[in-house]
């Protein structure tokens, strides 16, 4: 099967393929620039799914450090990047005492 039938089955272009990021890039790469936007520590990356759009992320980040560390401050930020992973939108949707989990809802996630 020569390259050009291989492009015309896979809608992908090799340039396409050469300028996608790996996962592991965009998960960096996401961490990095929310840091940047928001001036605090991103700690870990709780949701990770490729989408037509781009990525969508969900990154726990340290917003208010106390003393013991159990009641530090977290928040989960919602992240959206396009498909070669630059960031283009984010939103805090909860925030939470590192110490204290959410409660259980029944049939919930």
């Amino acid at each position: 099967m020569t390259n050009t039938r291989k492009n015309e089955q896979n809608d992908e272009s090799p340039d396409d393929v050469r300028n996608t990021p790996s996962p592991m890039q965009v998960l960096r790469d996401a961490r990095a620039q929310l840091a940047e936007f928001t001036g605090m520590t991103a700690e870990s990356v709780s949701s990770f799914e490729r989408t037509p759009e781009g990525w969508e992320l969900e990154i726990e980040v340290l917003e208010v450090a106390r003393v013991p560390d159990t009641m530090s401050l977290l928040a989960s930020y919602r992240v959206s990047l396009d498909p070669q992973g630059v960031l283009t939108a984010y939103r805090r949707i909860r925030r939470y005492e590192r110490g204290r989990s959410e409660p259980h809802k029944a049939g919930g996630r």
